[in-house]
């Protein structure tokens, strides 16, 4: 119990109550041990990166937009997981939130160190489409959904084409077609390759050329 002094025998007890109102400028409520230091002199804010759900993977958002090395370590890690065309790595920074400008700049940096290369990208990407006998504007179509920049994806392909690459595609649908339907009515045959060859994205000139000639005769090899 808290005492005080009299005049009498010099000191005395006195209430909780009254020891807590004359010392109320000392007893303070202790602040949080993880309150924000963006008040405090000196002292910066502790980032946070929150997180976000895209497809099912869950990933960091910038903790801040315009730190470039930040973005230069996301891009790096983004690259280290995949192979990817500039158009992808730009969706993916601008989907975590990073300015566009330091985005550009990381890019262009990472095209500089030869990291980023959207004309080997694309011819990687046409032998894959190619080998699932796929022609030229499927090819393009999915070379432009990969962030391949248009114009190149059109010259790439047209590279390819004047090799007679796709019409050798053409022919190899063709001749799966047949073998899968063998025994069948020939017009259910062309039927059926029209069909695959417009979900491939071969040109009608192509596929006229092969039905023609392949069940015309019945080459099924």
């Amino acid at each position: 119990m808290p005492y005080r002094r009299n005049a009498e025998n010099g000191v005395a007890m006195i209430s909780a109550e009254e020891f807590l109102s004359s010392h109320e400028q000392m007893v303070r409520e202790p602040s949080a041990p993880n309150s924000s230091n963006r008040d405090v002199p000196g002292k910066h804010p502790t980032k946070e990166r929150r997180r976000k759900l895209s497809g099912g993977f869950a990933y960091s958002v910038a903790a801040d937009s315009h730190d470039e090395d930040e973005c230069k370590e996301s891009a790096l890690r983004l690259l280290d997981a995949a192979a990817r065309s500039s158009g992808s790595l730009r969706d993916k920074l601008v989907e975590r939130e990073y300015d566009a400008e330091v985005i550009d700049r990381v890019v262009a940096r990472l095209e500089e160190l030869g990291l980023i290369d959207d004309e080997e990208y694309a011819r990687n990407v046409i032998r894959s489409c190619t080998a699932r006998m796929m022609g030229a504007r499927g090819v393009i179509r999915e070379l432009v959904r990969k962030g391949v920049p248009r114009p190149l994806a059109e010259r790439m392909v047209r590279e390819t084409a004047q090799a007679g690459v796709f019409e050798d595609c053409a022919w190899e649908l063709g001749r799966t077609v047949a073998k899968k339907n063998a025994g069948k009515d020939v017009e259910v045959c062309k039927r059926r390759f029209w069909s695959a060859g417009g979900r491939k994205g071969h040109a009608p000139e192509d596929l006229r050329a092969v039905s023609d000639e392949l069940f015309r005769r019945r080459i099924y090899e």
